[in-house]
């Protein structure tokens, strides 16, 4: 297909409908289609509790027009008036789902009720818009759950299991929007997890496998905790600027309708590799002696680092897994439109520096040390739609 036919899509200006906003990805998707498309009008759906520091974002905007509709996905027409619901339904061509409960820890009624009814409210919206020309929804590459080896785009229900509410109930809400995919245009995308920006390394919070690592390599013990695991896994990331790209491109792509993405690294370095590169940044070596998953669970739970290590406990499991994630729908659609995933290693050095710069300001202000000195690391605060962690998942 000629790059000409491929941009006949997006020749018009789009109407879109964005929920997870003012989130950390929400935040960068909005800015992006904004640019892309300065003619176009972007609809945001915001919690009331978010409603401000919304306002505050989206002021700062350049480009198409973006206008702010306070409700809540797991409300009934979205706690929308009457009229903003029709307005949508007449006017939206392509509905990015991002909101989502993505707490590892989570009750499963909560996860419930945002991740698989909230999916489905918005699915009842997209089929009542006459204009749509893409719905497309953000999954996560844990729909896995504890399936090993490697995972096809094309594969979701393999009778796997699951390790905690997410997984599960991101599986259940994919479930339904293929199911929707027989009777409207759908496209799924599923990240792994989602780190700083590549560029600047900015990141909302600091949780999720990587920022494990940090944790074990800067613990304020004499020296860093051992690996859970052996570390022989992959530790998959991506970078927020690539992640939000690739969903444009993808999303744009009339290729792309009734697909689903794997957003990873194709080539991504063993969970050991990633965390000496990120002792040397500290100066400090890895031990060469490995703790079972369960063992380094019970480490962190000790007194010293029980209260830094709270965020960070449930991504053990994530370390020493096993599922490496084909990619192959992501790469050949992707394929000439220059967007492709850095490795870690090129922007580790970016990632870093924003965590410690980040420590720095709040140790000037509240005497919190820098974790990069050895000091207790504190999950930032969390800002998205239904409090979203980054992973994407």
């Amino acid at each position: 297909m000629s790059e000409k036919r491929k941009k006949a899509e997006g020749a018009s200006p789009g109407t879109y409908f964005i929920t997870g906003y003012p989130g950390f990805i929400g935040k960068r998707l909005v800015e992006h289609i904004a640019r892309e498309d300065p003619q176009g009008h972007i609809y945001a759906l915001v919690q009331p509790k978010m409603l401000k520091e919304a306002q505050k974002h989206s002021a700062r905007v350049k480009g198409a027009k973006l206008e702010l509709l306070t409700g809540d996905v797991v409300d009934m027409h979205l706690g929308l008036s009457g009229e903003e619901y029709q307005q949508l339904c007449e006017r939206v061509t392509d509905v990015f789902h991002l909101a989502a409960i993505s707490h590892l820890s989570a009750p499963k009624e909560t996860a419930w009720r945002v991740n698989v009814d909230g999916t489905r409210n918005m699915l009842e919206l997209a089929r009542d818009c006459t204009r749509l020309r893409r719905f497309n929804y953000f999954s996560s590459c844990y729909v896995s759950g504890d399936r090993v080896g490697v995972i096809a785009e094309d594969e979701l229900d393999r009778g796997q299991g699951f390790r905690n509410p997410y997984e599960e109930t991101k599986y259940q809400a994919e479930k339904i929007v293929q199911r929707a995919g027989a009777s409207m245009p759908v496209t799924i995308y599923r990240p792994c997890s989602v780190v700083g920006d590549s560029r600047t390394g900015e990141i909302d919070r600091f949780e999720g496998p990587y920022y494990l690592g940090i944790l074990l390599v800067t613990s304020p013990m004499g020296v860093p905790l051992p690996l859970p695991g052996n570390g022989v896994a992959p530790l998959n990331v991506v970078p927020v600027d690539y992640l939000v790209a690739a969903v444009w491109s993808l999303s744009r792509d009339p290729r792309g309708a009734g697909r689903t993405f794997h957003l990873v690294d194709p080539n991504p370095m063993s969970a050991r590799r990633v965390y000496e590169l990120i002792a040397e940044k500290a100066n400090r070596k890895l031990p060469r002696f490995n703790l079972s998953a369960r063992a380094a669970d019970v480490m962190l739970r000790l007194p010293v680092l029980e209260k830094l290590a709270r965020p960070q406990r449930a991504a053990i499991s994530y370390v020493n897994h096993l599922a490496i994630y084909n990619c192959y729908n992501t790469l050949e659609l992707l394929d000439g439109t220059g967007i492709r995933c850095p490795p870690l290693s090129s922007y580790l050095d970016q990632l870093v520096a924003y965590v410690r710069e980040q420590y720095r300001k709040r140790r000037e202000s509240t005497e919190v040390e820098d974790p990069l000195d050895h000091a207790p690391a504190h999950s930032s605060e969390e800002t998205s739609s239904h409090t979203r962690p980054s992973r994407q998942p």
